[in-house]
Parts: structure tokens; C-alpha cells; sequence
């Protein structure tokens, strides 16, 4: 077994623990965005009748992709926090992987838990509306896992504001209510300017496969280029971020206090 095998076992050993033991914060989490969803779905459709039926499948992919996306931003920045709180943040410098790798694991491992928890609520929310989609997993998971890599770097960037600035629970929660307008801006938003922004164009791509049945390699390569490119930008930036404000941190020897 090689070492960065041995990484990779210990990491989502360590991390399903933690979930394990946590399970209770889990749940609530997803039971949260149910009621959420359920509210929105079942008062639109009361409200607007057979005049908004369209639009219902719409709320039912919204929902799902703001569940994976939020819990990949708050898995993100609650491991990172956990780390520098527990103080083994430091430790991970020292470590033979460099804390690069570790937190690359650690992100594989949230972006993983995240997509399973939104496919089964997925498969909940379809169940109680008696909607119907077109799940096509080959096509669905590629495009969920690309669209959600923004929220795993804004997560970095939320986890670096928070070492330096240690509690901004506020602003946590300011932009995981800014997911609900970016998921929703492919119906304001057209063209380049929405590839620009962070899980739209991913909301707007998931949105045509799940309803029309477009297949993954029936979209054009320069849309899937477009999405790839943007959500590995945003990624990256929110990690080159993160390890300014770690840097900062040190500086300011503050990095265990909270």
C-alpha cells in the first residue's frame, strides 16, 4: 500500500467518523431543506394552481442542487474550522503530505457525501411530489460534481475569513442565501455573463438534462468547457485565498484561538 493510499484510508476514515458522531447535525440539516423545499413546493402549487405546473420541476432540481451545493460549502469550512479549533491545523504543515494534499482528500470526501445526500433527497422530494425526471446518472452526477466545485471554494474562502477573523457565522449564512439567486439566474440571466457566475450555468445545464433529457454528450463542448473551466476557476481561487489567510493567521500567531 502506498503512503498516498494510506492517506486517502485514514482521511474518509477519520471523516466518517466525525459523521458519524455528528449524525444528529446531519440529519436536521437535511431534514431543514425538506421542509424548506416542501413548503416552497406545495404553497406554490397552491397558490398558483395548474398556472405554475411548468415551473415545479424547476423547484424540485433548484432544491436539489442548493442541498449538494450547501452541503459541500458547509462541509468544507466546518472541517477546516474543526481542524484549527481542535489546533492540528499547524500540524498539517508538518506532516509528510503537506496540508495541501490532506484538505485535497478532505475536499474529495465532502463533494462525494454531498452528492449522495442531494441524489437521495432527490429521490425523497420526487416520491412526495409525484414529479417525474429524467435521471440519468451518467449525465446527472458529472454535472452536479462540476457545478458544485464554486461552493467548495467559496467554502475555502469563508474557512480563511474565519481563522483570521474567527467567528462570522453571519456571513456563512448571507452566502448560502446567495446560492437560492444564483441557482435561479437562468431564468434572468443569459448568455456569457451567465457562464461567469458560480453554479448557474451548472443550474442551467442540470435544469435542460433533468427535464428535456439532454445527455451528457449532447451538450455542445464549448458549454461543457465553459462550466468545467468556471468551476475549476472558482475552485482554485477560493484555495489560493484560503492559504493567504492561513498565511495571515500565522503571522498573527491566532491560529488556535477562537
Amino acid at each position: 500500500m502506498t503512503s498516498h493510499q494510506r492517506l486517502l484510508i485514514a482521511v474518509f476514515e477519520k471523516q466518517f467518523i466525525l459523521l458519524k458522531r455528528y449524525w444528529l447535525n446531519t440529519v436536521l440539516m437535511l431534514l431543514g431543506v425538506y421542509i424548506m423545499f416542501a413548503m416552497a413546493f406545495f404553497g406554490g402549487q397552491t397558490v398558483g394552481g395548474d398556472n405554475i405546473d411548468s415551473a415545479l420541476d424547476t423547484v424540485v432540481i433548484g432544491f436539489f442542487l442548493f442541498l449538494a451545493a450547501s452541503a459541500a460549502y458547509f462541509d468544507v469550512a466546518r472541517s477546516i474550522m474543526q481542524e484549527a479549533q481542535w489546533g492540528t491545523l499547524e500540524q498539517l504543515y508538518m506532516s509528510p503530505f503537506g496540508i495541501g494534499r490532506v484538505l485535497g482528500v478532505k475536499t474529495i470526501f465532502n463533494v462525494v457525501v454531498s452528492t449522495g445526500l442531494a441524489i437521495g433527497l432527490l429521490g425523497l422530494m420526487l416520491v412526495t411530489t409525484g414529479r417525474s425526471l429524467a435521471i440519468d446518472v451518467v449525465t446527472i452526477v458529472p454535472l452536479l460534481v462540476i457545478t458544485i466545485l464554486p461552493a467548495v471554494g467559496i467554502g475555502y474562502f469563508v474557512a480563511g475569513l474565519s481563522l483570521l477573523y474567527k467567528r462570522i457565522e453571519n456571513v456563512q449564512q448571507l452566502l448560502q442565501f446567495g446560492f437560492v439567486g444564483l441557482i435561479a439566474a437562468p431564468g434572468v440571466v443569459q448568455g456569457p455573463i451567465l457562464a461567469l457566475l458560480p453554479l448557474s450555468y451548472g443550474s442551467d445545464l442540470l435544469t435542460r438534462a433533468m427535464i428535456d433529457g439532454t445527455r451528457l454528450w449532447e451538450f455542445s463542448p464549448v458549454e461543457l468547457t465553459a462550466l468545467v473551466a468556471s468551476s475549476l476557476a472558482y475552485l482554485a481561487v477560493g484555495y489560493v485565498i484560503f492559504g493567504w489567510f492561513v498565511g495571515k493567521t500565522r503571522e498573527r500567531g491566532i491560529m488556535g484561538h477562537y
